[in-house]
């Protein structure tokens, strides 16, 4: 029985998950999609899917099923337990990200020995990683790079980071002792993503959701009482400008890339200009602050601002969307148009 070519896909239900099926159902190619999640995907997220499956990166069986049954040429592995929660069970956490990172990296090794070419991982990775000791010395660093202030003070963050050099170790040096070289192997590729605002998804779990959460709560005319201060400052994105630098990365030539793990940025406006902008758009806007200061102290400790000239010269990031485009031509409109039909 031959198996199946596919590109897979986990936490495929999740934020970014939705858009990237879109996309990749849109591009078309020899590749089909295959979704997994621990949940049933929506029927119409479904319908865009050559296979489905519902369950963990940590079942072993289903994990045995997938190099029985297909063959991946790319994985973006896009399942977490995200920094909030991963706060309320650091060990659980720790097993997913990492525990389920690792299992999929050894997926794709096996599966590069099967078909004889290297498998693009696709790893999103997270501003979280960073852990700058004080609001003095974040103000101080400006926008930081790739390689500043990788202490991080969560165990998402953690997790985050060492996965990356779980990634650049089976990507560079698998093996490096066995007498015989592996023949292909895995092309580990990782953003560190912004906090990411989506029209269409509604946020779970992540610390940099007060952003998207302050806006769809304004959508339904629900109270929002905002859990950091209104000076706090870090980046963000369109999820659209997100999908698209997954892609593009995917995309680049490896003899262009300089690096395994890249920052992308797009804007960066404080909690209190979020609020702002929402009350303009949304005018019944009821939004107050009540600082949290245990999130609000995992929120300091990220950058305000990412250098992402590695990304931009290597393989052209760009984003699309600035805040007010962001704003006005993709929330505003489509928030609208979603709590509309509800």
């Amino acid at each position: 029985m031959r198996r199946k070519p596919v590109v897979l896909i986990t936490g495929a239900s999740g934020e970014m998950g939705h858009g990237l099926i879109e996309r990749l159902s849109e591009r078309g190619g020899s590749l089909d999609i295959l979704a997994l999640d621990i949940r049933e995907l929506s029927p119409e997220l479904k319908a865009r899917c050559a296979h489905t499956l519902v369950g963990a990166t940590l079942d072993q069986f289903l994990l045995g099923r997938l190099v029985s049954e297909f063959e991946s040429h790319a994985v973006f592995h896009l399942a977490a337990l995200l920094s909030t929660r991963s706060e309320f069970t650091p060990e659980t956490a720790h097993q997913v990200n990492v525990g389920g990172t690792l299992n999929l990296l050894k997926l794709a090794v096996e599966q590069s020995r099967w078909h004889g070419q290297r498998v693009k991982f696709m790893f999103p990775s997270t501003i979280a990683i960073y852990g700058i000791p004080d609001l003095a010395t974040k103000q101080r660093a400006g926008r930081v790079n790739e390689d500043q202030f990788l202490t991080p003070a969560t165990m998402y963050g953690a997790n985050k980071l060492y996965c990356e050099h779980l990634g650049r170790y089976y990507s560079r040096h698998y093996r490096q002792l066995a007498v015989e070289k592996e023949r292909a192997g895995i092309d580990f590729r990782s953003i560190r993503f912004p906090g990411l605002i989506s029209a269409f998804t509604v946020p779970s779990g992540g610390t940099s959701d007060y952003a998207p959460e302050m806006i769809h709560a304004a959508a339904q005319d629900q109270p929002y009482a905002c859990f950091v201060r209104e000076d706090a400052r870090i980046p963000f994105m369109a999820m659209p400008d997100g999908i698209d630098a997954l892609l593009r990365l995917m995309d680049a030539a490896p003899e262009a890339l300089t690096r395994v793990v890249y920052n992308i940025g797009a804007f960066n406006p404080s909690a209190g200009e979020i609020a702002e902008l929402t009350r303009k758009a949304f005018p019944g806007a009821m939004i107050s602050f009540q600082p949290d200061l245990k999130r609000q102290g995992i929120v300091d400790s990220w950058p305000a601002d990412v250098d992402d000239s590695a990304a931009r010269r290597d393989w052209g990031w760009k984003p699309a969307h600035d805040l007010g485009t962001t704003f006005h031509e993709y929330l505003v409109p489509n928030i609208r148009q979603r709590y509309a039909r509800a």
